[in-house]
C-alpha cells in the first residue's frame, strides 16, 4: 500500500518560494502509469489542482499556476517536491501531495484537474502566507 507525506515549512513570508516535498513509501514514483501530483486547498474554498509529474518525470501544470510553479522529483529518494514561487497570502492552503493513474485515457481528465481518479493521498500540511 503506498504512502504519502508531504514536508515543509509552515509559514513562508510574502514574495518568497514555497517549497514543499512528498516522500513516497511502498511503491515508487517511477512506476509505469502513475503520475504524482500536488493540489491544494485554501480556507473555505475547494480543491485546486497545481500540477503533476508522470512516471517518466513529464511534467503538467494547471494554467492559472503555471508561470510560478515548479514540479520536480527525485527519484533515489523516491520523492517529488513542489515550489512556488512569488507566494502571496491568497497561496495560504492545505497542500496535498497524491497519486493517480496515468495513462492515455486518464491523462486527459488529470491535466485537466479533476480529482476523482486519485487513488492515495498524503495528510495534507498548512501552509500560511503571511510577514
Amino acid at each position: 500500500q503506498v504512502q504519502l507525506q508531504e514536508s515543509g515549512p509552515g509559514l513562508v513570508k510574502p514574495s518568497q518560494t514555497l517549497s514543499l516535498t512528498c516522500t513516497v513509501s511502498g511503491g515508487s514514483i517511477t512506476t509505469n502509469n502513475y503520475a504524482w501530483s500536488w493540489v491544494r486547498q485554501p480556507p473555505r474554498k475547494g480543491m485546486e489542482w497545481m500540477g503533476v509529474i508522470a512516471y517518466d518525470g513529464t511534467t503538467f501544470y494547471s494554467p492559472s499556476l503555471k508561470s510560478r510553479t515548479s514540479i520536480s522529483r527525485d527519484t533515489s529518494k523516491n520523492q517529488f517536491s513542489l515550489q512556488l514561487l512569488s507566494v502571496t497570502p491568497e497561496d495560504t492552503a492545505v497542500y496535498y501531495c497524491a497519486r493517480v493513474p496515468f495513462n492515455e485515457v486518464t491523462k486527459v481528465r488529470v491535466t485537466m484537474g479533476r480529482l476523482h481518479e486519485y487513488d492515495s493521498w498524503g495528510h495534507g500540511t498548512q501552509v500560511t502566507v503571511s510577514s
